[in-house]
């Protein structure tokens, strides 16, 4: 599997196989701690090939500086088929985030694990706006 697009944005939407991202972002601003984020998506893209069919388990975790999730872990099974006329698809997939707390400033991480093993990781920084 291939990594096309992990990115935290306003929104992401598949439309048929095409994924449309809205405002992609690795910061969030604020004047006071903590910090309520009211809404984001985390958008991944992945490239797959035929070896690679079959069910695959998706983590992400949204960790603090000392390791601990903000969230709980979000978790989904994807079935992946590879048509017979192609070498490989991609899949597009979306999770909406709602009412994000972040308790102090700070950087953040956001890590994707596929199949139990991490396969890539973006930061998320959380700034004081003064």
């Amino acid at each position: 599997m291939h990594i096309e697009i992990l990115a935290l944005c306003d929104s992401a939407s598949d439309y048929g196989g095409k994924l449309c991202l809205l405002g992609a972002f690795d910061g969030i601003f604020a004047r006071e701690a903590p910090v309520v984020h009211a809404h984001c998506a985390v958008a991944l893209r992945l490239r797959v090939g035929k070896v690679e069919e079959g069910r695959h388990h998706i983590r992400y975790n949204l960790i603090d500086p000392d390791g601990k999730l903000v969230v709980p872990s979000i978790e989904a099974k994807v079935e992946v088929r590879v048509p017979e006329h192609r070498d490989s698809v991609a899949i597009n997939l979306i999770v909406n985030l709602q009412q994000l707390k972040f308790e102090r400033f700070d950087r953040y991480t956001l890590d994707l694990a596929i199949d139990g093993r991490q396969e890539a990781s973006i930061p998320l920084s959380v700034v004081e706006r003064k």
